[in-house]
């Protein structure tokens, strides 16, 4: 993550960058409650192959997202974060790989999603963000938290 500056300086939208595999996300700083080790997963019974289980944050029970699974991204990475997010009164566990930093993007280097991005891709994704050396796909946490959405696309 070295490559990437903190763009605080200027005007534009923060984001928190986490990786996923080899692709770098951004997620809305105001959608973002916390990053934390999930330690204990528990498997549900009959879900959606892109719900990784729930566990037990702080007395809340989180529903465990598998971003893999959600995005058709092969299993077997290092899951090992999560990214605690809140919607329609459920608290949720984005699993990810590695967490970035918290930067600020200009609205100048936002771009439409490629036409050649994978449909459960673009289902989920708002836009992608230019960096010097690097592409952000730009994640829309509601769509993303939208399950099966992702499979009818």
């Amino acid at each position: 993550m070295s490559e990437i500056q903190n763009t605080t300086d200027r005007e534009g939208e923060q984001h928190i960058t986490v990786s996923v595999g080899k692709q770098l996300f951004g997620i809305p700083v105001e959608r973002v409650q916390d990053v934390f080790m999930p330690h204990s997963i528990t498997r549900v019974p009959l879900a959606p192959p892109e719900i990784g289980g729930v566990l037990n944050l702080r007395g809340r029970i989180v529903t465990a997202l598998d971003i893999r699974g959600r995005l058709g991204m092969p299993s077997g990475g290092t899951q090992r974060l999560a990214v605690g997010i809140e919607s329609s009164g459920e608290s949720y566990g984005l699993m990810i790989d590695e967490v970035g930093d918290v930067l600020t993007l200009a609205p100048e280097n936002f771009g439409p999603l490629p036409d050649t991005l994978d449909a459960k891709w673009r289902a989920i994704s708002r836009s992608v963000y230019h960096l010097q050396d690097n592409l952000i796909v730009v994640l829309d946490v509601d769509r993303l938290l939208s399950i099966g959405a992702a499979s009818k696309a």
